[in-house]
């Protein structure tokens, strides 16, 4: 019976309704984050599919590798936007940090492991630094200046992911200093750690690969 009144209580209307939206858009979310841009771009641009070549890792890096700086382009935009829409819709709909810390690592994961594609998904600095611009555009700012700034200096993108993202939790307590979004960026730079373990062993050995542009495979 206090479970019906509940229910029917309008005290309670509202953080049942904000509830809801919140399960809605991480739902959403992950089901986003789950189209992969880099297969998707490859199959329309008859490029191979970027699991079988490279790194066989489906992002905008690799693209790059075999299919150009069009397709990479391309790759990097869609990946991002998987990343900033779902933020944008929960700040429009007024869910609150706990709602968009979920569905940012939502985004990500799906990214990580999409549903569509077997699991088998990017290592997320694309998605991440999108889920980062759509938070607070001043965070994502800052996170895209640190790996400028690594890429431009030491010229590997991994390392440049991988500090910039160790530093993220940092920035988004400097300007959002709320505890649930700060450990949602730090569960998120944890997975991007892990999923760049290989990386993190060549940069060790120092067999990790430098950043090239001058690629002139247009697919």
């Amino acid at each position: 019976m206090q479970a019906a009144a509940r229910l029917t209580d309008p005290r309670f209307a509202i953080p049942m309704c904000a509830m809801i939206t919140s399960i809605l858009l991480v739902g959403a979310a992950y089901l986003l984050g789950s189209v992969s841009s880099a297969i998707i771009v490859c199959r329309l641009m008859g490029l191979p599919d970027p699991r079988t070549q490279g790194s066989n890792n489906p992002g905008a890096t690799n693209v790059l590798r075999f299919g150009g700086k069009r397709a990479a382009a391309i790759t990097l935009l869609g990946d991002s936007l998987k990343g900033l829409l779902p933020m944008l819709i929960g700040h429009l709909l007024g869910v609150g940090p706990a709602g968009l810390a979920a569905a940012g690592l939502a985004a990500f994961l799906g990214h990580l492991y999409p549903i569509f594609f077997g699991f088998q998904g990017g290592k997320g600095v694309a998605t991440a630094l999108g889920v980062q611009f759509g938070l607070y555009w001043p965070i994502g700012l800052g996170v895209a200046a640190i790996w400028l700034f690594v890429a431009k200096v030491l010229k590997i993108s991994s390392l440049s992911a991988l500090i910039s993202m160790a530093l993220a939790p940092l920035i988004v307590w400097l300007f959002w200093p709320e505890p649930v979004l700060v450990g949602g960026q730090l569960l998120i730079s944890l997975l991007l750690f892990w999923r760049h373990r290989s990386n993190i062993r060549n940069l060790l050995s120092g067999a990790e690969g430098r950043i090239r542009l001058d690629t002139d495979s247009e697919g």
